[in-house]
């Protein structure tokens, strides 16, 4: 292993993508610090990365919350560069949107505000491929980092929280003049290995389709990309200069949903023979989510084949994903691991 590092903080530290972050981080060489919402918090994400690399004491703890301001001047004091991964937590489709959408960007604000009171060198942002896209997607449409999400009441709560954050940052580092630079990072469908099973997050999916619950699988597509590549982009624009003040899409290839449950038919053998494989007609889907709000979200999505370019976090990053049939086998092995299945 290399020397110890410099530190970094990782915002949310329990969650799926920071578990991989900080994992990776110690795996460098770093000393991390992440932010949990609870001490009691801190041996899961211990746990978790445990299973990875031997944490040592490189690895420490802050109390703080996405909802308020205590706490995250400590958090990152003495740390070199930041990691923002945490979105607040709650339901992704509530009724009032601005539930999802006020703490994802006051939260944002609140970190960015502390680092460049400290001087952090580098804030790295998650935000969403969904921030990158146009309102009515086309059946063969391509867009990069270079197009924003317009804002608009119609559009799911999740999706307006990930584009706002993301414009709040932005401006304020335009008004910021100390040596703190941001990058954001943009990912597609997110699947992949866990480390525990405290937040699925959009391995839910996978999950569902394993159990072998639904009558079919809805006509959506996901560009699938792995919560490790996903982790890796970040890591790659927390030290590249080139980085510093651009946006990084970090999604995979796309695929149907009738194709993720024909890998991983093909990829787990018996434990696959569950996997539902009908295509749900468009009319029937659109008539349960009349009645199941969970279903809501992905309406704007159904039979459209949106999809992001990622050559810009490919050629000044030098980043490469891996093959989205096997991301979703991957994930799905270890789901079944985990015994959640």
């Amino acid at each position: 292993m290399n020397d110890v590092k410099q530190r970094v903080l990782v915002t949310g530290g329990t969650g799926y993508l920071a578990g991989w972050c900080i994992a990776m981080l110690l795996e460098q060489g770093y000393r991390v610090r992440t932010t949990v919402r609870s001490a009691a918090r801190e041996q899961a994400v211990r746990d978790g990365v445990s299973t990875i690399v031997d944490p040592g004491d490189r690895l420490e703890f802050a109390v703080a919350d996405l909802t308020a301001d205590a706490g995250w001047g400590g958090a990152v004091a003495g740390c070199e560069h930041v990691l923002h991964v945490a979105s607040p937590l709650g339901d992704e489709n509530p009724r009032d949107a601005d539930r999802l959408i006020a703490p994802a960007r006051d939260g944002a604000l609140r970190v960015l505000r502390a680092a460049t009171a400290a001087g952090v060198r580098r804030v790295v942002m998650t935000s969403a491929a969904n921030a990158a896209s146009p309102a009515s997607y086309t059946a063969d449409g391509c867009t990069d980092e270079t197009l924003w999400t317009l804002d608009h009441p119609s559009l799911p709560a999740y999706r307006r929280s990930k584009t706002l954050a993301e414009r709040a940052a932005w401006d304020f580092m335009a008004g910021h003049a100390g040596p703190t630079t941001l990058a954001t990072v943009l990912p597609g469908a997110v699947f992949g290995p866990l480390l525990s099973t405290a937040n699925l997050g959009s391995v839910r999916i996978v999950q569902r389709l394993l159990q072998g619950r639904m009558p079919g699988v809805p006509r959506i597509g996901l560009e699938v990309v792995d919560v490790r590549d996903v982790a890796d982009l970040h890591l790659r624009a927390m030290i590249a200069p080139a980085a510093a003040g651009e946006r990084f899409l970090g999604t995979g290839e796309f695929m149907w949903m009738r194709e993720i449950a024909a890998a991983l038919r093909a990829g787990l053998g018996d434990a696959g023979t569950g996997v539902p494989t009908r295509q749900l007609p468009d009319v029937a889907v659109r008539l349960a989510a009349v009645v199941d709000r969970s279903l809501r979200p992905i309406m704007p999505g159904l039979g459209r084949r949106n999809r992001h370019s990622t050559e810009k976090a490919r050629r000044i990053l030098g980043w490469q994903p891996r093959p989205a049939a096997d991301v979703v086998v991957d994930c799905a092995r270890s789901l079944l691991e985990h015994k959640i299945v």
